[in-house]
């Protein structure tokens, strides 16, 4: 068993445990885990400065995840909708989404997938093999993104042969996988992976991270192997109230980010989501720190900020207005100085 394994093995998954880190009520805590799982690894644990803070809120049950709120859903991006077959998802005309791990190094609390976890979530070598010829007879497929659960979570041996079957379909142009592990289990992010990695070009790894203090030494460390091996990382991050909802923390995430060579993606407003009420923030407030990372960053680390439409209808990306009035030929702008420019159209 690898090292990551036996972390795995002893990860903080119920009240007890958790009670000897945290002064927490044991069946509060487990009432809520009998409807959302919970899984901490006990690194992240140690990053926690008290209860509540953004780490904690990220991976700790609360009582709010069970309110009720006849608003929000549990599949609010229609992947059931457009499945395909069986963990295959497809919303856009020339790429998949492709489930292919039930398993997360950390359970987030507000996971877009939280209605996977409720039930058992299983996917067999039969599903899988299913998934890959559905690829393979579409054509029109070109570019497949693998997510879970996580990838990173399989063994080595079993997502080699997903990657080896799916690079050999001629019409794939390129993989993509979307993975928390480098951030809350970067001991996974091994030497003998990223090898393995790096023979199935063009490869790339959108991790997931919502706060600087995620980015830790290792961390860091587990960022730079996987770039090293040739593989362009991109981070999504969920706007999160109480976690990462403003701009300083934004502005220091992203540049926590570039320095760790990973390109700021996507900031997402929180999916619509039963049990994540707690979590969301306004369309003006994630308009708000777009606003105030423009100019004072370079623009590699500015994301896009965008809202995956409730019923599956796809990402729409938002952008602060910076038009200010329009007269004939000439519009005048507002830069990020809140100083007024014109400017003539042809």
């Amino acid at each position: 068993m690898e090292r990551w394994q036996k972390i795995l093995q002893n990860c903080i998954c119920n009240g007890k445990d958790l009670a000897r880190y945290f002064p927490v009520d044991i069946q509060e805590i487990d009432h809520v885990a009998k409807v959302f799982p919970f899984r901490i690894p006990v690194r992240i644990l140690d990053l926690m400065k008290d209860q509540g803070d953004p780490i904690y809120r990220q991976c700790v049950p609360d009582p709010a995840e069970l309110a009720p709120d006849s608003s929000l859903m549990d599949d609010p991006l229609g992947e059931e909708r457009h499945k395909a077959i069986t963990h295959v998802v497809k919303k856009y005309p020339d790429r998949c989404l492709f489930l292919i791990s039930n398993q997360c190094a950390m359970y987030c609390r507000f996971c877009t997938r939280k209605r996977k976890f409720r039930q058992d979530f299983t996917i067999t070598q039969k599903q899988i093999d299913e998934g890959i010829e559905w690829i393979r007879e579409h054509t029109e497929i070109h570019d497949v993104l693998l997510s879970g659960g996580d990838p990173l979570l399989l063994e080595d041996q079993k997502l080699q042969y997903i990657l080896e079957k799916i690079h050999a379909i001629e019409h794939v142009r390129f993989i993509r996988i979307g993975s928390r592990a480098p951030v809350v289990l970067p001991e996974r992010i091994t030497r003998k992976l990223t090898a393995m990695l790096k023979k199935f070009h063009p490869l790339y790894i959108n991790i997931h991270c919502n706060h600087p203090a995620e980015l830790t030494p290792d961390v860091v460390e587990s960022l730079r192997r996987l770039a090293d091996a040739g593989i362009p990382l991109g981070s999504q991050t969920v706007l999160l109230k109480g976690v990462n909802d403003n701009v300083e923390t934004m502005r220091s995430l992203m540049y926590a980010l570039l320095e760790a060579r990973v390109k700021p993606y996507y900031i997402f407003l929180s999916d619509l989501i039963y049990g994540t009420e707690h979590f969301r923030t306004s369309i003006d407030k994630g308009l708000e720190i777009i606003e105030g990372l423009r100019g004072h960053i370079s623009g590699m680390g500015v994301p896009h900020l965008v809202i995956d439409l409730p019923g599956g209808g796809g990402k729409i990306t938002l952008v602060p207005d910076h038009l200010r009035k329009r007269s004939g030929k000439n519009y005048t702008f507002c830069n990020y100085l809140g100083e007024e420019y014109l400017y003539p159209d042809v």
